[in-house]
């Protein structure tokens, strides 16, 4: 699974790429990158098939761990385009990079 950078990420989101937030709902609501779509890793297994096939997948959770994990699982249901944010939101937020914080 390749790594990016918050900065690497961020631009490929801006060619088309699709940020994958695998946190929880709770997580989310609390800071996420601005555009990231959240399915929660405990119901990835059952939700993953709603993420396109032909777009690139950039995976982000807190810190990058939990969002290996989902990318990991989604090369091996054929998934081709996924990489991993590493340092997750935390280093996306330290960045500086468009976030939503503060929801519900």
């Amino acid at each position: 699974m390749e790594d990016v950078t918050p900065q690497e990420g961020q631009r490929r989101v801006q060619a088309g790429a699709l940020l994958v937030d695998v946190r929880e709902q709770n997580e989310y609501d609390e800071v996420h990158a601005q555009g990231a779509q959240l399915i929660p890793l405990s119901e990835f297994e059952s939700r993953h098939a709603e993420l396109p096939r032909d777009r690139e997948l950039v995976m982000i959770c807190r810190s990058g761990a939990r969002s290996a994990r989902a990318g990991e699982f989604l090369k091996a249901q054929g998934y081709t385009q996924v990489v991993n944010l590493a340092g997750g939101t935390m280093a996306w937020v330290n960045e500086g990079l468009p976030h939503v914080q503060g929801q519900g």
